[in-house]
């Protein structure tokens, strides 16, 4: 008897302040369908809305994190352009609230790859792999794409993954910035799990508004009115007060501050 693969789809699992996003798809390596595209920025809005979550990690099921975009699929992404199901996808998830991470093993190619630069922090297994490919397909990367793509390794590393398609090592990839923590495959989820829930105990108005003000100055411009709204968050909250209290007598803080 054949046996029957669930379909192409994103599960999502919430642990305690914990959402996890994991891409399945392993009839395809978890290439993204069209539809799982669609489905992220719902699932995003959900947990942005949801005052319980305060980090959310994107992974892959199996083994693998995500080869791609479906091949069989690609058309519409391509007619689309930069307005396309995929990058809006990733736009959302660059600016989710909270902080984001990427928990990679396995492949991290193409649109997999997309995914991971648009999180935050990528932590990633030695032996696995990382690839930007439009060029063997003779696809022009999407704007924001690559702008991102540069602005996390720069515009040399960026051309030699855009220019060339070819696949580098995890030890290339943590030499060059696009990952951020390398770790052997048995201890990855340990890493993960408890750095993931270091971030949940953590002051969520810090994470927020510095997530803010860092991609402010991504984007190239200051807002003095976001910055000052930021600091009365500080000071009418009492997160600083209660931050630094728990500092002086030496307990964990009370951290109550939530963007909803």
């Amino acid at each position: 008897m054949t046996e029957q693969l669930a379909p192409p789809r994103l599960e999502l699992e919430i642990s305690g302040h914990v959402a996890t996003i994991r891409i399945a798809n392993p009839a395809r390596r978890n290439a993204m369908t069209n539809d799982m595209w669609a489905r992220l920025p719902e699932l995003l809005d959900g947990l942005a809305g949801d005052p319980s979550v305060r980090v959310l990690v994107l992974t892959g099921a199996g083994g693998t994190f995500c080869a791609g975009a479906d091949i069989t699929e690609v058309d519409r992404l391509i007619a689309e352009g930069d307005r396309s199901l995929a990058v809006l996808a990733e736009e959302r998830l660059a600016r989710f609230p909270k902080p984001t991470l990427a928990w990679i093993e396995g492949d991290c190619v193409g649109g997999g790859c997309q995914l991971a630069v648009a999180c935050d922090l990528r932590f990633a297994a030695e032996g696995s792999r990382f690839g930007v490919t439009p060029a063997r397909l003779g696809i022009v990367y999407p704007a924001p794409t690559t702008r991102r793509l540069v602005a996390l390794i720069g515009p040399s590393a960026a051309k030699h993954l855009l220019y060339s398609a070819e696949l580098i090592g995890a030890d290339r990839a943590l030499r060059i910035g696009l990952v951020d923590e390398l770790h052997p495959a048995d201890g990855l989820a340990d890493r993960v799990t408890a750095f993931a829930a270091t971030l949940a105990q953590r002051s969520q108005l810090t994470q927020v508004a510095a997530k803010e003000i860092v991609m402010m100055a991504g984007d190239g411009h200051h807002d003095d009115t976001r910055v000052s709204y930021w600091h009365r968050q500080m000071v009418e909250s009492g997160e600083a007060a209660e931050g630094i209290a728990a500092f002086v007598h030496r307990r964990r803080p009370d951290f109550r501050w939530s963007p909803h």
